[in-house]
């Protein structure tokens, strides 16, 4: 048997079988991987976090309604619910790099409730037609060009224009640029609607209730200032037509109260019951909300009309804040009547988008 030196230790083995024999270890290594592929876990045990994180996001998605308002957390989920499903692709990332397939099956719960909640706002929904157009726009106290933003709103061909949050030193400028345009119009509080066609039975629409939660009175430090509701009739030519518009109270975050969301959750409870008394068949809101139809708080307004962008609009509409909105917390809601399209319009002087729908008999 021939015998040869290996090159570094120059101990001798048989030939072809020593140490020194090519690919030797390479061979080895290749064996070590593949003890360790087999003796590690399978796909089906890989990624256990992401496989529950996966879980929790399609349970927080399918139950949010049950989630505790404790602080005001449920209305904060359900404010920016839609964005929920960006941890659809992300967690997916992280299972597909660690190839969990128990992550990725895990993954189908939230993708699932998430094209059930959101799917049918991906299709454009808009349709042809409508005998009138509604606008709607919070045009911000600190609006520094109120008379540009008249001046736009006034371009878009609306046939009833809302605004709110209308500035005592802004009011003469929106009432001189809108005339033109609307002979018709009624400004009560911080609230203003203007209109082509006659109005009649202005008032204002008290959302401000006194009694707090568990029946305590409100200091006047809890009251919003100024009226921030009003109820006109709009004289069309298919028959009186019964427009709202409102501005509900503000959010809150702080350490002490987390989302705050009394005054709001007050302000929709009374306005919902100021719709549930009309007696008007065909009823348009318009408003600024603080918050989306998917927060439980509007949950008495919406049983009783219907969204104008879920209906017919094209995507969803986000509205604040206009330099990047991420939610959509002005509102067309309809009853007895059909809306048609739904749709923003250009970004204003203010910190909202405004909001447009065009609606049919």
């Amino acid at each position: 048997m021939t015998h040869v030196d290996t090159a570094k230790t120059g101990q001798v083995g048989p030939a072809g079988t020593g140490t020194g024999a090519p690919g030797a270890g390479t061979r080895r290594t290749r064996v070590r991987r593949a003890v360790r592929a087999l003796s590690g876990p399978g796909p089906w045990r890989r990624g256990p976090v992401t496989a529950a994180l996966a879980l929790v996001l399609g349970l927080l998605m399918t139950a949010h309604a049950r989630i505790t308002g404790r602080g005001g957390f449920g209305s904060l989920v359900e404010t920016f619910l839609p964005w929920f499903g960006l941890g659809v692709p992300v967690l997916l990332a992280v299972a597909l790099r660690r190839r969990s397939a128990s992550a990725v099956v895990a993954l189908l719960l939230p993708a699932v409730v998430w094209l059930n909640l959101f799917g049918g706002l991906l299709a454009d929904r808009t349709r042809p037609g409508g005998d009138l157009t509604v606008v709607s726009h919070n045009v911000g106290a600190g609006n520094t060009d109120p008379a540009g933003t008249a001046r736009a709103l006034a371009a878009s061909g609306a046939d009833v224009l809302a605004l709110e949050e209308i500035a005592d030193r802004a009011r003469g400028t929106y009432e001189k640029e809108l005339a033109p345009a609307y002979p018709h119009h009624t400004v009560l509080g911080t609230v203003g609607l203007w209109s082509k066609l006659p109005l009649s039975d202005a008032g204002p629409v008290d959302i401000q209730q006194d009694v707090g939660p568990l029946g305590a009175t409100k200091t006047a430090a809890e009251k919003l200032p100024d009226t921030r509701a009003l109820r006109a009739t709009v004289a069309t030519g298919r028959g009186p037509l019964a427009v709202y518009v409102a501005h509900l109270g503000s959010v809150r975050v702080t350490p002490r109260s987390g989302f705050g969301t009394g005054h709001r959750d007050r302000n929709a409870k009374a306005l919902a019951e100021a719709v549930a008394a009309e007696r008007n068949e065909r009823v348009v809101l318009l408003g600024d909300f603080n918050g989306t139809m998917d927060d439980r708080a509007f949950d008495a307004l919406t049983s009783r009309l219907h969204s104008a962008q879920d209906e017919a609009g094209d995507g969803f509409g986000f509205t604040w804040p206009a330099a990047f909105p991420v939610a959509r917390i002005d509102q067309v809601l309809v009853r007895g009547v059909e809306p048609k399209r739904a749709w923003l319009l250009p970004e204003t002087g203010s910190d909202h988008l405004p909001v447009a729908a065009a609606i049919s008999w």
